[in-house]
């Protein structure tokens, strides 16, 4: 590295630079190393990444979330602890599998089933290595401090074995069968899903009102409402509540179904609302999970209408066959119209559920799928009510623990052939009989080969069609990323289980809960000590951001505009627990704006410290207490209780309240008060020794800050750090165990904190009354303070006064009598008066001020004008009479104010 000691800091701060060099500095040095093998002494703190789709580009949820986890690990390596950020991609089934497609589709006219599946998951593999991954570099252009040399991908050789492994270990156990069940069927990707992936979405939709012909009873009909006129085809019962008297005659009777036409059987069953549309429902088993159940208990035939493309699959109605669900839909209530046999037609809002990936209604389908029982689910339950595992915010704890009271079975399989392809074969002269059979389990054993490997007579066996559900790969991140199937590795033996887990609420049951699971189940412990669950990314009118909208900015573009640092800090302040983001580019450019400033005070120091004897060249602490101002005295107490701050807000997972803190500290206390309250300190004629004790206080205070800061900005910092010599040449701050000890000598007057207390109130108080009578700019002001009897201490700091006032000087007169109306102000220090003599053009400063009056004295009279009106006083609202009053009351004091100061000026 280039010595820093002769480095000057440039006039402006160019982040792009600085944050490239930075991160390939941190690289090259391997600083985001997790130390397997530190010492005991280095506690292990680690985090798992949430693998992002390797399909995935940056957003500003990902930049929320993996900020908050660098400056977790960041924070910990200041903390001394051994620190392992393991970061990684997921295969993301569907999504890549649904992008490959699209590619093969537009560039070459191609399907899949066009190359076949070997064929096909070539050109997957070619488009992950060549454009997957993507937002990898774009978390490093974050600054992300992930080991990146441990970086895993869900379908590593290893990470399949880990898969494999466990998915044989749990159909041993009895936990994963095979069976024909009603799932959720996504006819977009053409495969099953999981509950937790439909995406329950409002509709305005349309309640079809139809009548079923009674069988043998001339002109009596029986009314349906229906929201599906176009599975009528595939109806095989009608289902009336057998406590609703409208219908208990026709129980165990028929109805007609009109096309194809069929009588079909007119069944009890309690599952009936009789509230909902006519209390008569059409029981359609193979497309309604309800309907199904109500098929088994009433032993329904089942007839399955539609293709797994959501096409009408029914030849004997010629009509109908082939076409799409939702044109078939308009075409069933045109024949039903036709008939005779539509009522009517209602308008209804429900909730229909929506594939999160395949963006279109799913279908209830019956379908031979993989289930899988969960396991270590009283282990997984108790853990988090126990606070064990501790969520935050805390709500989110009880919505775990609701779902794990009402858990379902899991299907597992996908119809997909991107990820990891079930471990089971059949053997070729019994495979069509096990693949159809009702149940399939661990007591089929004999007639399958479930293994991580492929049988030895491969010749002889079939392996299942269908891959893996994306999460069940990735419930096994935390252990499977850091050890091979049968070891113990080092890593995971130092560093697991992980602390703190970064994600949202939205894969609590996807991924939080699965995970909690799998680490009981084959680590016999937790998986992780803490889950912070971020919020949802809002724009400033608090809607979801969606490219639609336009409202979703490019974090790349905002990174480019206002650097990473910027980006991080402005977002980190608008982040508070448990409440959705409201997102605002003013934040970031206040993150920017924080660069700026705290470079320039850097600058600044740099400057005045330079030919001064005695002066700190790398940091020293200050010099004894004795020769501390007031002020250094105050700063460094204010920097002791910024740390405590910070490590109450970290503790409590406030990290807004963390950026708000920094923000505090340093924009107003030590840029807007103390460097100017010791700018006299650098005046020519100054004493040298307490110009070198005031760069000293600089010093604790710029090289404390910089480590409190540099979670969250850590490239700036980290460049700081070494153009000021706070390091040796060598060293990293982000290595740098921060500074625990108190900056505030042990022996500082009790009192000092109150009196710069009472010097910057003053100050405000002055700088106000200066802004009143218009000469806030004039430093020729002199203020005169007739006695000093309650604060005889001030004498010695009226110079520092006078500085921060913008004044000519501030001088003690005992012997003073101020004019009549000489402008005055009460301050902490005593009262405090200002001539105005050759100050102001008095003519035109009362012209001023009298027009300032007659436009208040118009609202004033407006304001009473409505008290003294009493319809309004006692027929409007409370609140309205109140803010009136109120109203009132502040006309009053302002035109009291500007009666006084134009009788200032006679």
């Amino acid at each position: 590295m280039p010595d820093p000691a002769t480095e000057d800091i440039s006039k402006a701060y160019e982040p792009t630079a600085v944050e490239e060099k930075w991160y390939a500095r941190w690289l090259d040095a391997n600083a985001f190393h997790g130390n397997e093998n530190a010492p005991d002494s280095q506690p292990p703190y680690s985090i798992v990444i949430p693998p992002p789709n390797v399909t995935g580009v940056l957003h500003l949820g990902h930049v929320l979330n993996n900020t908050i986890q660098d400056i977790l690990a960041r924070r910990a390596r200041q903390k001394g602890q051994a620190v392992l950020w393991l970061p990684g991609t997921d295969h993301a089934g569907i999504a890549t599998q649904a992008v490959v497609e699209r590619e093969l589709k537009k560039h070459e006219k191609l399907t899949r089933h066009d190359l076949g599946r070997e064929k096909f998951l070539e050109r997957v593999w070619e488009w992950k290595d060549e454009k997957g991954g993507t937002i990898i570099k774009q978390l490093k252009r974050l600054g992300c401090s992930c080991d990146w040399s441990r970086e895993r991908f869900t379908m590593d050789p290893e990470y399949i074995k880990w898969v494999q492994h466990v998915f044989v270990d749990l159909f041993e156990k009895g936990l994963i069968y095979r069976g024909k069940r009603m799932v959720n069927w996504c006819p977009k990707t053409l495969t099953a899903i999981s509950d937790e992936e439909v995406i329950p979405t409002p509709q305005k939709s349309k309640l079809y009102y139809m009548r079923y012909a009674v069988a043998g009873e001339a002109n009596r009909f029986v009314e349906i409402a229906t929201t599906r006129p176009e599975t009528l085809m595939g109806d095989t019962g009608v289902a009336v509540n057998p406590n609703d008297k409208r219908y208990g005659d026709l129980v165990g009777k028929k109805a007609v179904r009109p096309f194809p036409e069929a009588e079909i059987p007119i069944v009890a069953d309690d599952h009936i609302d009789p509230e909902f549309g006519t209390g008569v429902l059409k029981v359609t088993p193979a497309h309604d999970k309800a309907d199904y159940d109500i098929g088994l208990r009433a032993n329904l035939e089942v007839i399955d209408v539609l293709h797994p493309d959501g096409r009408i699959n029914c030849p004997d109605c010629p009509d109908l066959d082939g076409l799409d669900r939702f044109e078939a839909r308009d075409k069933a209530v045109e024949k039903l119209e036709s008939m005779g046999l539509l009522d009517k037609i209602e308008d209804y809002e429900n909730n229909v559920g929506f594939s999160e990936r395949g963006h279109v209604p799913i279908e209830p389908r019956l379908s031979m799928q993989w289930f899988l029982k969960y396991p270590s689910v009283k282990e997984a339950t108790n853990a988090v009510a126990n606070n064990d595992i501790v969520m935050r915010p805390d709500r989110w704890r009880k919505t775990y623990l609701h779902w794990m009271e009402n858990i379902q079975d899991w299907c597992i399989s996908r119809q997909l052939w991107w990820g990891h392809r079930v471990p089971v074969w059949y053997q070729k002269d019994k495979a069509e009989d096990l693949k159809n059979a009702e149940s399939l389990d661990s007591s089929h054993a004999a007639d399958l080969h479930v293994s991580t490997d492929p049988p030895a007579d491969p010749e002889n066996w079939v392996q299942d069609d269908d891959v893996l559900d994306t999460w069940f790969s990735s419930w096994l991140w935390p252990f499977a990323t850091m050890t091979n199937v049968g070891e113990r590795s080092d890593t995971l033996k130092k560093f697991y289980p992980t602390t703190d887990l970064v994600t949202g609420p939205d894969i609590i049951f996807f991924w939080v809960a699965r995970m909690i699971m799998a680490g009981f189940e084959y680590e016999k412990e937790l998986p992780f000590k803490n889950v912070f669950f971020t919020a949802l990314i809002r724009d400033i009118q608090g809607r979801k951001m969606s490219k639609s909208l336009g409202n979703s900015p490019d974090p790349l573009d905002l990174i480019a505009k206002y650097g990473a640092d910027g980006l991080r800090f402005g977002l980190m302040r608008i982040a508070p627990l448990g409440t959705d983001v409201r997102f605002d580019e003013k934040q970031i450019e206040e993150g920017r704006n924080f660069a700026n400033k705290l470079w320039n005070a850097a600058r600044y120091r740099q400057m005045v410290g330079r030919d001064v004897p005695g002066a700190p060249q790398s940091g020293d602490d200050p010099s004894p207490a004795g020769d501390l101002s007031i002020y250094d005295l105050d700063i460094l107490a204010k920097l002791d209780d910024l740390a405590d701050n910070l490590e109450t807000a970290y503790t409590n997972y406030r990290f807004n309240d963390v950026g708000q803190h920094l923000y505090e500290f340093f924009w107003s206390n030590y840029c807007d008060w103390y460097l100017e309250a010791v700018k006299n300190d650098f005046k020519p004629e100054a004493d040298p020794n307490r110009k070198a004790t005031t760069l000293a206080v600089m010093d604790t205070v710029l090289r404390r800050f910089l480590q409190h800061l540099h979670p969250y900005m850590p490239h700036i910092t980290e460049e700081l750090w070494e153009k000021m010599s706070y390091g040796a040449s060598d060293d990293f701050l982000m290595l740098t165990s921060a500074e625990t000890t108190p900056a505030t000598p042990t022996d500082a007057p009790a009192n000092a904190r109150e009196h710069v207390d009472a010097v910057y109130q003053s100050a405000r108080v002055l700088r106000n009354l200066k802004a009143e009578y218009n000469v806030a700019a004039n430093k020729n002001i002199r203020f005169i303070i007739p006695a000093l009897d309650s604060a005889p201490w001030a004498e010695t700091e009226l110079p520092t006064l006078a500085l921060l006032t913008g004044a000519k000087e501030i001088a003690t007169d005992s012997s003073f009598e101020a004019d009549k109306g000489t402008p005055s102000a009460l301050t902490p220090i005593g009262q405090v008066f200002m001539p105005l003599e050759g100050l102001i053009d008095v003519e035109a400063e009362k012209k001023r001020l009298n027009n300032e009056l007659a436009k208040v004295e118009k609202e004033f009279s407006k304001a009473q004008a409505k008290l003294e009106n009493p319809n309004f006083v006692e027929r409007a609202k409370p609140e309205a009479v109140d803010k009136a009053r109120a109203d009132l009351a502040s006309w009053t004091e302002k035109r009291d104010q500007l009666n006084a100061m134009i009788a200032s000026l006679h």
